[in-house]
């Protein structure tokens, strides 16, 4: 996906109009959790998904025809990293795990987030490697603050994932947003503390780990948009928008009663949250 420069500095007044985008976003992805299920096809999910933003919301799924992307959201499942394309003979199988990613445009601002769902019951490997990818997310926005560097952010993720015995993905990585879907900087997901770019009040961007159970190589497949993994272990990703307040971070894209505790999502639902009554 593509990126340019941009403002990477946003007013007071603009990060009002990102956290509208950001929550359209957040509220997507618990508005199809209930619907993650065995038996479904991930096509049906995108359908609902579109819906949603287009008839409830209001607003644009900023996914469709981006780069010729032909979906709303991205339904990585199992061993795919990122990218994957919805499809109506894609079936979702007890066990399975799934990563839906959706960007929302509203009144010309993004909002970006993506999420891990359980297909039913994982095992306990699954569910650890999912647990470990959300923790790893976390010790990532809490390096946060002006003068860090993104290498903090980098070395804080990279460590919670290698001490569990996983690997971070190289290939693939965070970016600024903003009225621009992919801008600068980037945000890599390893790093060394002090190192890259140093954060500064007003700076909103994604943090969006991508974790393997095995090795960390990745491959395109011939569609131009799905990443497996080479060796075929499964992978797990988390997203949230942070802006870099003046003395720490704010995460624009949070679930309803998201703390940023320890993960656990069984039936599809991080701890602490809800499906609206709407969504049932």
């Amino acid at each position: 996906m593509s990126r340019r420069n941009a403002n990477l500095i946003k007013t007071p007044e603009q990060i009002v109009q990102a956290r509208v985008a950001a929550q359209l976003a957040a509220d997507v992805l618990t508005m199809i959790a209930p619907h993650v299920k065995p038996g479904v096809t991930t096509g049906y999910l995108d359908k609902l998904c579109n819906d949603y933003i287009v008839n409830v919301q209001q607003a644009i799924p900023a996914n469709v025809g981006y780069g010729g992307f032909p979906a709303t959201v991205c339904s990585s499942v199992n061993h795919v990293v990122c990218h994957g394309i919805p499809s109506d003979t894609q079936v979702l199988k007890n066990g399975d795990i799934i990563n839906i990613d959706v960007a929302v445009i509203k009144d010309g601002w993004h909002g970006d987030t993506s999420r891990m769902y359980y297909v039913g019951e994982p095992s306990k490997p699954t569910r650890k490697l999912v647990e470990t990818t959300y923790a790893a997310m976390w010790a990532g926005i809490r390096a946060v603050k002006p003068k860090a560097t993104l290498g903090d952010v980098g070395f804080a993720i990279q460590t919670v994932a290698e001490k569990a015995g996983y690997s971070v993905v190289l290939d693939y990585c965070g970016h600024g947003i903003g009225q621009v879907y992919h801008e600068d900087p980037q945000v890599t997901h390893y790093g060394r503390p002090g190192q890259g770019m140093v954060l500064k009040p007003g700076m909103l961007f994604t943090i969006e780990p991508m974790i393997n159970a095995g090795k960390a190589a990745t491959k395109e497949l011939s569609d131009g948009w799905t990443v497996e993994t080479r060796d075929k272990s499964l992978s797990a990703q988390w997203e949230h928008m942070v802006y870099v307040t003046e003395t720490g971070f704010e995460v624009l894209t949070l679930a309803p009663g998201e703390t940023g505790a320890k993960a656990n999502i069984p039936n599809a639902l991080p701890a602490g949250v809800e499906a609206p009554p709407s969504a049932a």
